[in-house]
Parts: C-alpha cells; sequence; structure tokens
C-alpha cells in the first residue's frame, strides 16, 4: 500500500537541524520519518491534554486566594 505525503519546507534551527540529522543517521530512519513521529507524538499529547480538560470543565474551582486562606485556617501556613 503506498502512502501518500504532503512536501512541506520547514525551517529549523541550526543545532535541531544538527541533532535530527545525526539521529536520523544513528538510527537509519529518515528525518521525515523522526519529523513526522515528533509532529505525532506532539498533537497526541495536546488531544489527551483536551481531552483532560474537557473532563475537568465542570470541576469546582478554588481561588488562589481561597486556597491560601483555607491552609491558613487549617494551620498548614
Amino acid at each position: 500500500m503506498t502512502t501518500l505525503t504532503k512536501r512541506a519546507t520547514v525551517y529549523l534551527d541550526p543545532g535541531l537541524h544538527r541533532a535530527i540529522r545525526l539521529k536520523s543517521v544513528e538510527t537509519a530512519r529518515s528525518v521525515s520519518d523522526l519529523v513526522n513521529d515528533a509532529l505525532r507524538d506532539g498533537l497526541a499529547e495536546d488531544a489527551n491534554d483536551l481531552a483532560v480538560f474537557e473532563e475537568r470543565k465542570k470541576e469546582l474551582t478554588l481561588s488562589f486566594e481561597t486556597f491560601v486562606k483555607e491552609l491558613r485556617r487549617h494551620g498548614k501556613i
């Protein structure tokens, strides 16, 4: 099965470019594969964060001021 890909021009910081090239050589993987995996991981982390925010959006919130007062009231500070 052939995977369709899109070509993109990306400008990298010189240090990052060198690091990804070295990793490519050391792992025998293409720079494109490494970049695609890093983007997938980053986007998956964002999706997980959004899911957690969605789950917690109905939780009660506590202001910082109230939190500090509660700590003081309970002798924690």
